[in-house]
């Protein structure tokens, strides 16, 4: 009990070992915990029928490690390049079971400090210490707790009458045959959904997919958790009209029917208050999953946000328990569907900017950054070499920026990497009497076809195409003064002079007098 860590992180998934890789790098005083009896647990069930959405691309045709990251979305971020996934798997679609053999291999190669078998059953806060009780009675206490238990917490939805008649995604029966010329209804659609169903649709005989929202397709919002093209294909066996179908609906009724079949009465969301029934031989819950706030006291329990996400402040922190941090794929919470931090590809850099900014806040280290020349060549040659290699900008867009901020004597700046746009307008960098900030956005939305468009090939219509494109914006404290757009590029390398003697001149506007 007269050991108080300074951090002590719960959960041994990615995230856990992510920022524990961050922390024995730092030589932190810190400890992982986790009820299971090794890292990765979560994935040794999950996904159910075992094949990952998250792309591995080991063929790039580069040799840039950090370039390379772009194409890797399971690899966690580490100096050591045999512990990157590529060592794991060659498939694009990679096995589950590799992702848990790696992040297994990941803890043991970097000595990190984890005490398995060790279920936190009771956190509680007292001034300003944490206390966890563990399944045994034992208790552990720090000044600095970071939650990375993830969303493990299966999601029923209570308010569907008779929905205890359902099968949950973790405990369906995964043998197609076992479903022969049934049919089914699947409530959910979401990827888990159409993993079913695309098991399921050689065997029965018809599928019916459920919600009482639109189908959100991810080549169409650019949010990778939203319906891939890996798990599509049964959209055609519902669009060429093969037995199979997708409702937009509310369910007012589950009801068993005494010939062992369901019925499904069914509210249609978007048909001007039709309704249906159809009857099932099996009903399956495909709903998704939550975070469980359950083992807090309610004195420091997280506030949740959409109903499944800790609440956060853009140091993801919690909003009601001063230090209190989340990691993992929980810090969506901050970017809910709109970039990529549920996966691993999103919240690797997550993590990496809030070591930062514990670093920051407890030792007082400096948010790292680097000194340049005040010169048009030297801010576009680093602007250059970060979009066109930065997989931090790349898989986080809109999300993360870089920032350089002017020196009031206007000879140097200081170029900063990877800050969160919320944690930069939070932060004294906004505060700044001078700075211009670096991303990677979409252009403007296109409602029709996404693959059918008109491209801009003039510099002063950037703004206009739709696709993946560098913007620099320089601002005065919170006010923008100017905002330049660089043309799109199919393959994200802006190095010709279309795109850099238009950025060239932006910066020679703006940073008058320069030096060269």
């Amino acid at each position: 009990m007269d050991n108080v860590h300074d951090y002590i992180i719960v959960g041994a998934g990615p995230g856990g070992l992510q920022m524990g890789y961050f922390m024995e790098k730092s030589g932190e005083d810190y400890l992982i915990l986790d009820a299971a009896v090794n890292a990765c647990s979560f994935f040794e069930q999950y996904p159910r029928h075992r094949k990952l959405l998250s792309i591995n691309k080991v063929c790039t045709g580069h040799d840039d490690p950090e370039l390379n990251f772009r194409y890797d979305w399971n690899s966690l971020i580490c100096d050591d390049e045999a512990m990157l996934f590529k060592n794991y798997s060659k498939r694009f679609f990679p096995a589950a079971d590799d992702l848990v053999r790696y992040m297994k291999d990941f803890a043991e190669h970097y000595n990190l400090k984890i005490r398995f078998n060790t279920k936190v059953t009771m956190v509680t806060k007292k001034d300003g210490i944490f206390t966890l009780d563990d399944q045994n009675g034992n208790q552990l206490r720090c000044r600095n707790l970071l939650v990375g238990t993830g969303v493990a917490k299966e999601y029923i939805p209570t308010d569907i009458p008779g929905v205890e008649h359902a099968e949950p995604y973790s405990v369906m029966n995964l043998n197609p045959d076992d479903y022969y010329n049934q049919r089914v209804l699947v409530i959910g659609k979401g990827n888990s959904a159409f993993e079913i169903a695309d098991s399921l649709i050689e065997t029965t005989a018809s599928i019916h997919l459920t919600s009482p929202e639109p189908l959100q397709l991810a080549w169409k919002s650019h949010h990778v958790g939203h319906l891939r093209a890996v798990n599509n294909n049964f959209l055609d066996t519902y669009l060429l009209k093969s037995q199979n179908g997708l409702l937009e609906a509310r369910i007012s009724q589950i009801e068993r029917l005494e010939n062992g079949k369901f019925r499904v009465n069914f509210n249609l969301t978007r048909a001007h208050g039709a309704t249906c029934q159809y009857d099932y031989d099996k009903v399956i819950l495909s709903t998704g999953f939550l975070f469980d706030n359950s083992w807090f006291h309610e004195d420091c329990r997280p506030q949740l946000s959409y109903g499944r996400f800790p609440t956060m402040t853009s140091e993801w922190e919690s909003t009601n328990t001063e230090n209190m941090y989340f990691i993992g794929t929980v810090m969506q919470m901050r970017d809910f569907k709109r970039t990529q931090s549920s996966f691993i590809h999103g919240f690797r850099y997550n993590i990496r900017s809030l070591h930062k900014i514990l670093r920051l806040k407890n030792v007082g280290e400096a948010w790292p950054s680097l000194k340049l020349d005040y010169s048009v060549a030297a801010i576009r040659e680093k602007i250059l070499d970060r979009l066109n290699r930065s997989s931090a900008l790349w898989h986080q867009p809109k999300f993360f920026c870089d920032v350089f901020v002017v020196a009031k004597d206007r000879k140097t700046v200081a170029y900063y990497d990877e800050l969160s746009y919320d944690y930069l307008l939070d932060s004294s960098f906004s505060k700044e009497e001078d700075y211009f900030k670096i991303s990677l956005e979409y252009g403007p939305d296109h409602p029709d076809f996404p693959f059918e468009f008109d491209r801009h090939a003039e510099a002063d219509k950037a703004e206009l195409n739709p696709q993946l494109h560098p913007i620099i914006r320089r601002y005065r404290g919170s006010e923008m003064l100017a905002e330049h757009h660089v043309l799109e590029e199919l393959e994200g390398s802006w190095v010709d002079d279309i795109f850099v003697q238009p950025l060239h001149d932006f910066l020679t506007e703006q940073l008058e007098p320069v030096t060269a």
